[in-house]
């Protein structure tokens, strides 16, 4: 009787051991939390409203704070995660998805690989629009055929959704204009339409009614929203028509369409959160289990909604499953892709 007790007992020990472990691993602990653009974007707010509820979710209640680190569009800040951080579970970074474009691509400043992070979720999934002050005239992408100023739209840099998304428009239908790279973040390219010094910009639907002074410039038609990625009308914004009924009515070549196709692919990837590769996998489970929950978190739910942010949330799992669907496109159509990510 003795024996099997002290079997039982030992058996429960092996069992805990590995819980007790998890959980003293985070405690005390501070989590970084590496945004790839500047505060007040998007994709730092998502970033500091989650730092701000995921440590109740977490075992051992680790701390998050967050570090912006700017450049290359994101791409300073994905090649730190990948390749300077440590595969602790102490270090995320959140960048543009569009670093997935940017690897398939080539780009020879890539350090990273895009399939192998630790990837723990996304708040959000995105829907990319193309806006422009009103005070232009150009009420339809059309109109930029013809214009006699040809537009300026600010980039957070070359290879991000912010540039390819309009030289895809440029290419598919013959625009004038003419993109500025080189933006820390989206506040800044704002400010720069606010100024005058650009004209357009290509963000998100979330962005655009979650953010200021996009809310405002919704509301009082400073901006225009000229076409939206999405596969359908967004109900905020009936009237403008999608890229794929321009390209209906316009007759786009099937060419422009698989484009189109594959560079908004990182919209459904939405904001996601991800370590370096290598990182424990006990560490990762910790930190999407708490993710998922915290998603949940009526807190976090009313606090968003005071920002104006939609919540969509992806798992860790169901973003790997996007990437892997994703893949890697047929050499033809990287070579296609190719002048779209060029200056």
């Amino acid at each position: 009787m003795k024996r099997s007790l002290l079997l039982l007992l030992s058996l429960s020990l092996i069992a805990v051991a590995p819980v007790a472990a998890q959980t003293t691993f985070y405690q005390g602990k501070t989590v970084q939390i590496r945004v790839g653009f500047a505060a007040g974007g998007a994709f730092d707010l998502w970033a500091r409203l989650i730092a701000q509820h995921w440590g109740k979710y977490v075992p051992g209640n680790p701390t998050f704070v967050v570090q912006n680190m700017t450049g290359g569009g994101s791409m300073i800040a994905a090649n730190y995660v990948y390749g300077v951080a440590k595969p602790d579970g102490l270090t995320l970074g959140v960048v543009s998805p569009a670093m997935y474009i940017e690897q398939v691509t080539g780009k020879k400043e890539v350090q990273y690989d895009w399939f192998k992070f630790s990837f723990i979720g996304s708040p959000d999934k995105t829907e990319r629009i193309f806006y422009m002050r009103a005070d232009t005239g150009i009420k339809t992408l059309e109109d930029m055929r013809t214009v006699a100023e040809t537009p300026r739209c600010g980039s957070t840099g070359i290879g991000t959704a912010a540039y390819y998304f309009p030289r895809l428009l440029q290419d598919t239908f013959g625009l004038k204009l003419m993109i500025v790279p080189g933006y820390p973040g989206a506040a800044d390219v704002n400010l720069a339409i606010e100024k005058g010094e650009v004209h357009c910009f290509s963000g998100t639907v979330q962005a655009y009614f979650g953010s200021e002074p996009l809310r405002t410039w919704a509301k009082s038609g400073f901006a225009r929203v000229l076409v939206q990625g999405g596969v359908k009308r967004d109900l905020r914004m009936a009237s403008v028509p999608t890229l794929w009924e321009v390209m209906d009515k316009n007759k786009s070549s099937e060419l422009h369409r698989r484009l189109a196709k594959i560079l908004l692919i990182p919209d459904d990837m939405g904001r996601p959160l991800f370590g370096p590769p290598g990182m424990p996998a006990d560490r990762v489970k910790l930190l999407r289990d708490g993710f998922n929950k915290m998603m949940n978190d009526p807190e976090l739910l009313a606090d968003a909604k005071k920002k104006g942010l939609d919540v969509a949330p992806l798992s860790g799992e169901d973003v790997e499953a996007l990437i892997k669907e994703a893949g890697v496109p047929s050499p033809d159509l990287i070579q296609r892709l190719k002048p779209l990510m060029e200056n």
